[in-house]
């Protein structure tokens, strides 16, 4: 029998129980995969904490992983039981073994190993589709993003300065700051000691932001908003420290016509050709070196209540994995 990290009950971090768990057998389309390694995102809290309705319970936890093909149902042909594959979009990663949909996973480039691959499945692709979808970012953009430490924003930062974009981030420690002023961007403002809006203006000389980038939602509201130019885009992809307000879309008039987006990975990658073209971007920029994938910190999958700790009090930076 094999191990998961099964939530029986929403709450805090001591809700993760490891303990058996079968995946079962893989039916039509879908591939059975031993587990390698698991991402650790804020998505995983919002699951475990409720904020995101599971639709089944008890239910294993985890949206991202990398593995090996050990078994292969009926009518699946892109795989083969010993191929090296990634995933997100399903529930589940924290397991030894896992089984999903085979349109769910891509193969993983042998240059790319499971830790790594593990980390960027979510973060990355969120990465992909924020610089190069929502907004594409571009020589004369200039951005800010929120977290700029974080897992998300080290990769964000490197790929937008190759993208040509003025880069600027927030976080909250001098550590934090100059990793990221170390992953691509040009300004780094410690929103603990400086007001970020009045900063971003001074950078800009009262300019301010094509697009801000948002996952930290109720600490940088309406914050995120003043740092707009008018007409720019706030994209609000997170809620880290807190659920938004509920908002009156006339404070978009208000600060200069603006626009906004409550986008996510999954409703980007909705098919399997969106799902290919992004791995395909993402796999691209790391084996070229454009984008290196700082893993901060790994854990045991049995020890996830811990790193959920540790993730909820801002104590990590870049990327977490779960090894298996």
């Amino acid at each position: 029998m094999s191990k998961a990290i099964v939530v029986h009950e929403v709450g805090g971090p001591e809700v993760l129980k490891w303990e058996d768990h079968d995946p079962g057998r893989p039916g039509p389309g879908q591939i059975l995969v031993d587990q390698k390694a698991a991402g650790l995102n804020f998505i995983d809290v919002y699951f475990r904490t409720g904020v995101y309705k599971s639709p089944t319970m008890p239910f294993v936890l985890g949206k991202e992983g990398a593995g090996v093909v050990a078994e292969v149902g009926e009518g699946v042909d892109r795989f083969q039981v010993g191929d090296r594959v990634a995933y997100n979009g399903v529930t589940g990663s924290y397991a030894e073994r896992l089984v999903t949909e085979a349109d769910k996973a891509v193969k993983l480039p042998d240059s790319i190993d499971f830790k790594t691959a593990a980390a960027v499945m979510l973060k990355g692709m969120t990465a992909e589709y924020l610089l190069r979808r929502t907004f594409k970012v571009g020589p004369e953009t200039v951005l800010l993003f929120h977290a700029a430490a974080g897992g998300v924003g080290l990769i964000a930062g490197q790929w937008a300065k190759h993208l040509g974009a003025t880069v600027i981030g927030t976080a909250g420690t001098p550590e934090k700051c100059k990793l990221a002023r170390e992953n691509g961007y040009d300004h780094v403002i410690n929103y603990r000691e400086e007001d970020f809006v009045e900063r971003v203006r001074e950078i800009t000389d009262g300019r301010k932001c094509d697009v801000v980038y948002d996952s930290v939602g109720k600490d940088t509201f309406p914050g995120s908003l003043d740092c707009l130019k008018n007409r720019g885009l706030w994209v609000a992809f997170g809620q880290s420290s807190g659920k938004l307000p509920d908002i009156d879309l006339g404070i978009l008039n208000q600060k200069g016509s603006l626009y906004a987006t409550r986008p996510s990975l999954f409703g980007y990658n909705t098919n399997r050709d969106e799902l290919d073209a992004s791995a395909k971007a993402l796999f691209d920029v790391i084996e070229s070196g454009v984008v290196k994938i700082t893993i901060g910190q790994t854990y045991p999958v049995s020890e996830a209540a811990q790193a959920h700790r540790d993730l909820e009090a801002r104590k990590t930076t870049g990327a977490t994995v779960l090894t298996i």
